[in-house]
């Protein structure tokens, strides 16, 4: 299994419970597929770059878990079915 760090915003319309719940099950993703979840960043509410579907801001989140390709790849189908997800991306690490 090989480390990757990752990041996602989520949609700011979000109540605070609902970002924490949007994490913990992004985070079972890894822990039910065999990988393992090193480390979960909240970096809040911040400002986006640009623009996202007139979107001006979003819930920040970085991680860094170890997992096989296989769990990455669900992870990043489950991220753009999740609506509450605007923007995702992971690369190794």
């Amino acid at each position: 299994m090989k480390q990757y760090l990752g990041m996602y915003i989520i949609h700011p319309e979000q109540t605070e419970e609902q970002v924490k719940t949007i994490i913990q099950d992004l985070a079972k993703i890894f822990e039910e597929n065999g990988g393992k979840v090193l480390e979960i960043d909240e970096w809040g509410m911040r400002d986006l770059a640009y623009e996202i579907n007139y979107l001006k801001k979003g819930y920040y989140v970085k991680f860094r878990v170890e997992a096989s390709a296989e769990t990455i790849a669900e992870y990043e189908r489950i991220c753009n079915i999740r609506e509450e997800i605007i923007r995702h991306i992971i690369v190794k690490d």
